[in-house]
């Protein structure tokens, strides 16, 4: 049940659709049974009927499903693309409650977008790989992720985003000494590809209505079909002057003179790349490129921007890239204005045959967010014209975004992993691992001195074994990001404050053994805790020496066990490469030892993928043990089968 067509453009519902009607109707009508969930069971005390929270949802239709008849199933819930739509026009409450992610604790295994299907719960790539993070402009604060079976999750009640507010006086300033470009053109076809829920509508009308302020004719058409939150959405824009209005609305192969690419996969796909040409559009483009279905589905990430770019590079005359998200987020906090820096980079550039003012004039008539997306327009103009005219903050952000990343020496990768493993847990285990790698390294430059790829993957891999973040880890972790004395900027507490207003107060949902409950298909439930739960915190990580002693107090716990018996097995594993590889069995080495980086997770989570990777590694074992006895000289070499213990040994 909802009041309104949200997901394409919120159009309200002619007639009621309150809940008590429906479930009145639908029993008049002689169904066998009618079940009602909400996300809100409040609303409806004293009905005549049972409402159930949506955390049930699956069990009420596992019930109806072994009811015989026909059955019904009322759901009720605001669409949360329109109810973020009505939060942004003032029109609903903003919540009082935000989610965050700890990315020091956050394992990367991407339980929370499985559970909430959310677009908002984006990559964070990370000195120890890709973790989880929220975007706070996206996200329409459901609260489903909290389903994910990790401990990294805070919310934080009382919490608002925090509004920067650049320098007004300077941006106009800029304004007024940005030139004003010549119009190549007195008509243009134009191009808008992007994502539902980040303003590539309101471009298309923003276009329209100063076209209409400047005297000429725009026909706009947006393809947004059932385009919800994160799905892709192209609009058509075709402006000329009065005499010469254009016949179609749609615009043909490849006519368009500009391509406004606010996402790049929605910009390569096939229906944009079939609209562009290499002899006369140019694309100005997002650096920032949102995550795909692919990454909330299967965990692996799309195309790199660089990929994304270079393909359509090849399609166009030229192509500008400008890193839109960054500069507004940086200078307002949100990235709502986005989509307009690119509208100011193509206008500097010429490639809108439309007026300043009237460009100005529709942007202030739109009534949404006035001054930023005015500065944001001039931000843009200020890109594509001179980038070292910009705002220092949006400047530094602007130029780190157009050089391309730097990867860290594998040296610096294994020092860093080192003085990890220092803090984790003592010098001696850090020994352990450097020992151990350097062991493979010399192996590896023995069998391929040009390659470094098994080192790394071990460099990966046993660290990963070796820091298990297990109740201690997390309470270090958690204590240790939370503090004060932390490093400024990399500290969980220091993004805090950079993202909120001071005075909100922080909950961890944790999922202790002896206290979480199960829920309806025998998983643990997450416990709630407020800020008094630190201190206690502060003692579980102290107490991080005990750990895997007779006095560690969580060393029979099926989470312990099974990380010993994954530390046992790889590292034996690692010992017997060390000692036998040669550049037959190099390949099933390298798949063998990054297979520890893909156990990632908690409780159930983790046990599902070690399932994985122990079958996955028994396949890799028997593929080296073959190759080890058959080098390239053709001299067999007798089995060294002891280092390679089975799974089912115990340890």
């Amino acid at each position: 049940a909802n009041d309104a067509v949200a997901m394409t453009g919120g159009q309200p519902v002619d007639g009621s659709l309150a809940v008590t009607d429906i479930v009145a109707q639908v029993r008049a009508e002689g169904v066998a049974a009618v079940r009602v969930v909400s996300d809100d069971p409040q609303r409806h005390q004293g009905a005549p009927f049972p409402v159930a929270p949506r955390s049930r949802l699956d069990a009420v239709q596992r019930d109806l499903r072994a009811t015989p008849g026909c059955t019904v199933l009322v759901y009720e819930q605001t669409c949360a693309t329109e109810l973020r739509r009505r939060r942004k026009r003032g029109m609903a409450p903003e919540p009082d409650v935000r989610v965050v992610i700890n990315d020091a604790v956050c394992e990367g295994c991407g339980d929370c977008s499985r559970q909430s299907n959310c677009v908002a719960v984006v990559p964070l790539d990370t000195e120890y790989g890709t973790k989880r993070s929220i975007d706070q402009s996206a996200c329409n604060v459901d609260l489903s992720c909290l389903a994910g079976f990790c401990p990294a999750f805070v919310t934080l009640r009382g919490a608002k985003l925090k509004r920067t507010t650049p320098d007004r006086s300077a941006l106009d300033e800029l304004a007024r000494h940005l030139p004003v470009p010549p119009a190549q053109a007195d008509a243009a076809d134009i191009l808008i590809a992007g994502i539902g829920g980040t303003g590539v509508v309101t471009i298309s009308q923003l276009l329209g209505t100063a076209a209409h302020l400047d005297g000429k004719c725009a026909a706009t058409l947006d393809m947004t079909g059932l385009a919800q939150k994160g799905g892709a959405v192209f609009g058509h824009v075709r402006i000329a002057p009065r005499s010469a209005a254009p016949a179609a609305t749609s615009i043909p192969a490849a006519a368009a003179d500009l391509l406004l690419a606010a996402d790049l996969v929605a910009a390569t796909s096939r229906e944009s790349l079939s609209l562009v040409s290499p002899t006369h559009t140019l694309a100005v483009t997002n650096a920032h490129v949102a995550p795909t279905a692919e990454f909330v589905l299967t965990q692996r990430r799309g195309r790199q921007r660089s990929d994304l770019e270079q393909r359509l590079r090849e399609r166009v005359e030229r192509l500008a890239t400008v890193d839109a998200n960054g500069m507004t987020q940086t200078l307002f906090g949100t990235s709502a204005s986005a989509n307009v820096v690119l509208l100011g980079h193509a206008f500097q550039s010429g490639a809108i045959p439309l007026s300043l003012d009237a460009l100005q004039q529709a942007i202030t008539l739109n009534g949404v967010a006035v001054e930023d997306n005015l500065a944001a327009f001039h931000i843009g103009r200020a890109a594509a014209h001179d980038a070292t005219l910009l705002p220092a903050a949006a400047k530094a952000r602007h130029s780190a975004a157009m050089q391309p990343p730097t990867a860290r020496s594998l040296d610096e990768r294994v020092a860093a992993r080192r003085d990890f493993l220092v803090a984790y847990q003592d010098e001696a285990l850090a020994a352990r691992y450097v020992e151990l790698v350097d062991a493979v390294r010399l192996a590896e430059q023995r069998v391929d001195p040009s390659s470094t790829a098994l080192t790394e993957a071990v460099a990966t891999g046993y660290f990963k074994l070796l820091a298990l973040k297990d109740e201690y880890e997390v309470a270090r972790l958690f204590t240790t990001s939370l503090s004060p004395t932390s490093p400024s900027g990399a500290s969980f507490a220091a993004k805090l404050a950079a993202q909120f207003e001071p005075g909100f107060k922080p909950v961890f949902h944790f999922a202790p053994p002896w206290l979480a409950r199960r829920d309806d298909n025998g998983k643990p439930r997450k416990v709630a805790f407020g800020s008094w739960v630190l201190p206690a915190l502060r003692v579980l990580a102290a107490m991080r020496r005990l750990r895997g002693s007779w006095l560690d107090p969580f060393r029979f716990s099926k989470d312990h066990r099974l990380a010993r018996k994954l530390l046992g097995l790889f590292e034996a594993d690692f010992q017997a490469i060390a000692v036998d590889l040669n550049p037959s069995n190099l390949p099933a080495a390298i798949a063998l030892a990054r297979l520890p980086a893909t156990v990632r997770g908690f409780g159930h989570v983790q046990e599902a993928a070690a399932t994985a990777a122990l079958a996955r590694r028994e396949q890799l074992v028997a593929e080296f043990h073959a190759a080890a006895q058959q080098p390239p000289d053709g001299k067999n070499r007798p089995a060294r089968q002891e280092y390679f213990p089975t799974a089912k040994a115990g340890l």
